[in-house]
């Protein structure tokens, strides 16, 4: 019953494609906080973030585009989440496209030691030496791994990477750059693409990847839209098809929460100017709830 912290970010500087700015207004519209308290949850929603847009901005470094702009959101996000975890309460941050990882996962590494299971049809695990477009919604958890430009890695004057990449599992994954698949290799992250989960079902998978995670004091689920086939999520910025259905979506979340160990959560890249009738915002909304303890039918009744 910790309090909800709810956090926009409403940053598309990650990616090329824009509108997943207005991701977080998106699935506030789809009644969140409502639907949040009607769980019996108190909760605050503490606003947006300051992020600037593309037009205040400049690509200096076409293989890190955006980065001066990226930086100072990330170091935000990253102290509005350790506030929160440092009251008691339980961050929801909303995007924005997925370098808002960078601030969130970097915020709850400094108040726990934390597992991140990552639901994603992509690994974001490039660096500017692989990545084929330069966007850094690509590159956040490589870096919080500890690979790639200095000034994701520390962010501020850290030393060492903010996560342990045996402590991390993807999950959902179907559209990996080569350079990408040898950095996770390299690294020792466990991958459990939609192969897997199509081959072992997604409560095995689940099993499997909270097993691996399994040392790890809590745990924080960083989901991206895109992990959805998009026919069930259809106004993301990425789509890609092959995705997970709705309802694997939600056991993923369901499992996630019966953990009893989930810290903290990001629901990124709705965008809102691809979806229909909000139908993308509004699954988010499921699952933020799923991820918080609803369920279809319990022992209560």
């Amino acid at each position: 019953m910790r309090p909800i912290d709810i956090i926009g970010v409403p940053i598309d500087l990650g990616a090329d494609r824009r509108g997943v700015d207005m991701g977080p207004s998106a699935i506030r519209y789809a009644h969140l906080q409502t639907q949040l308290e009607s769980l019996g949850l108190p909760v605050t929603d503490k606003g947006n973030l300051e992020v600037p847009i593309a037009e205040m901005c400049q690509v200096n470094e076409p293989r890190l585009k955006y980065i001066d702009c990226i930086i100072p959101m990330a170091r935000r996000t990253a102290g509005a989440v350790a506030t929160s975890l440092q009251q008691g309460h339980f961050p929801l941050v909303l995007g924005g496209d997925h370098s808002l990882a960078l601030g969130s996962i970097r915020g709850a590494s400094r108040q726990k030691e934390i597992g991140v299971l990552w639901v994603d049809a992509h690994a974001d695990f490039n660096t500017p030496t692989t990545t084929p477009s330069g966007n850094i919604h690509g590159m956040p958890l490589a870096a919080l791994c500890g690979l790639g430009d200095p000034r994701l890695t520390a962010l501020w004057e850290e030393t060492g990477p903010v996560l342990d990449p045996r402590r991390v599992a993807v999950i959902g994954a179907r559209d990996l750059d080569p350079g990408e698949k040898q950095n996770l290799r390299e690294a020792g992250v466990l991958v459990l693409g939609m192969e897997q989960i199509d081959r072992l079902g997604m409560m095995r998978a689940m099993e499997i990847a909270l097993a691996h995670l399994s040392s790890a004091e809590s745990l924080y689920l960083s989901f991206d839209m895109d992990s959805l086939d998009p026919r069930h999520a259809p106004g993301v910025g990425t789509p890609v098809t092959g995705g997970l259905t709705y309802r694997e979506a939600h056991l993923a979340c369901e499992l996630a929460a019966e953990t009893g160990r989930l810290i903290g959560m990001d629901l990124v890249e709705v965008n809102p100017i691809l979806d229909v009738q909000n139908a993308t915002a509004a699954l988010a909304v499921e699952l933020a709830l799923s991820g918080l303890g609803r369920r279809i039918w319990n022992d209560q009744g």
